[in-house]
């Protein structure tokens, strides 16, 4: 499986807002992140960066 760990980035800040993604939807500046045990959360912001070799998303926050 290739889950990802999601961070969101506020200026110079950077937080994990959810582990072992499986499903990320972005509909306009939000972006839905579901789980791979199905539990989902919302978030605003833009994708910055996916990137599979580390396992992580980077999303910029609004």
């Amino acid at each position: 499986m290739c889950e990802l760990n999601v961070f969101l980035l506020r200026g110079d800040e950077r937080e994990r807002v959810m582990d072992s993604v499986a499903r990320i939807l972005v509909e306009g500046n939000s972006i839905q992140l579901t789980g791979i045990l199905g539990d989902q959360m919302t978030v605003e912001g833009s994708i910055r960066e996916v990137n599979f070799s580390r396992g992580e998303a980077l999303i910029l926050a609004n």
